[in-house]
Parts: C-alpha cells; structure tokens; sequence
C-alpha cells in the first residue's frame, strides 16, 4: 500500500522552497542574530528529526533548506548557526542512507567516493567563507541555493 506518491511531493517541493525565498525576503533582519527557541532542543530535533529524515530517505530535495529555516525559526539560530546545525543533521542523514545502502548492495562506491571528496573540499571552503564573514554573507547564498534548487526541480518536472 501506498502511503504517499512521490508525485505528490515533486509538485509540492518547489512551492514549499518558493515559500522558504519569499519568507526570508519579507523578513530581512531573519537569521541576523540568535532569539529564543520557540521548543525545546529535544523535541524539536526528535519532531524535525524524524520528519526531515524521512523527507530526505523518501524524497530528499531542498531538506538542508527546510532545515535551516525550522532551525532559525522555531530554534532561533542565525544563520551560520543553523547552516552549521544542518550539515550535522544532513551529514547524519547521508550516513544513515548509505548504511541502509551497503546493507542492500546497492552502492555504486566510485561515484560516491569521488562526490564524498568534492562534499568535504566543499564544505571546508563554504565552512571557512562562512566564518570569515558571517551570517550576512550567508543568508544570500541559502537564497541563492534555495533558488537553484527550486529551479532544477520546476525543470525537471516541466521542462525536460
């Protein structure tokens, strides 16, 4: 049985990303500084924890932005926090998936190496741009990602 159809979710996704860009820019001081948490640090990441990571097992496109935004919404991190906070909860995510794919044999281990080298050279020059300049610098660049990756999924739903 069926519980959910990823078509669903292929419409869906870009909306709830277009809500994310809309969001943050009608608010331009969000994610500027740290306000109180609006739900304790174990509920929220059980509650998120387990729904994004569904989400990303199932589905996957945009979690590190509806990470980021519940971190800085509800957790109330800036930004480089929350882009902090959610390379730990995708990087979990990824190593959960790939434990669940070796189980199966079902990983193709060249590719993954090689993306596995151009995720850490990537992060290592994101996460030193990131402190240099701070959540301003970043908050530009999760909009553009945002963005981006709204853009390849309306294409790929309707261009292609």
């Amino acid at each position: 049985m069926r519980v959910l159809d990823a078509r669903f979710l292929e419409a869906a996704i870009p909306w709830l990303l277009g809500a994310i860009v809309v969001y943050t820019l009608l608010r331009p001081k969000l994610g500027d500084g740290d306000h109180p948490p609006r739900l304790g640090a174990p509920i929220f990441f059980t509650v998120f924890g387990l729904g994004l990571g569904f989400y990303d097992g199932f589905f996957g496109p945009g979690t590190g932005s509806f990470w980021t935004i519940a971190l800085i919404g509800v957790q109330g991190h800036n930004f480089l926090k929350a882009t902090a906070y959610t390379k730990v909860m995708n990087a979990t995510s990824n190593l959960a998936s790939l434990v669940v794919f070796i189980a199966g044999g079902q990983v193709l281990w060249v590719a993954g190496l090689v993306m596995g080298v151009g995720q850490l050279v990537g992060a290592r020059l994101g996460a030193g741009l990131a402190i240099q300049r701070g959540a301003r610098f970043v908050r530009p660049v999760f909009l553009v990602m945002v963005l981006a990756v709204m853009a390849r999924l309306l294409w790929l739903r309707f261009g292609a």
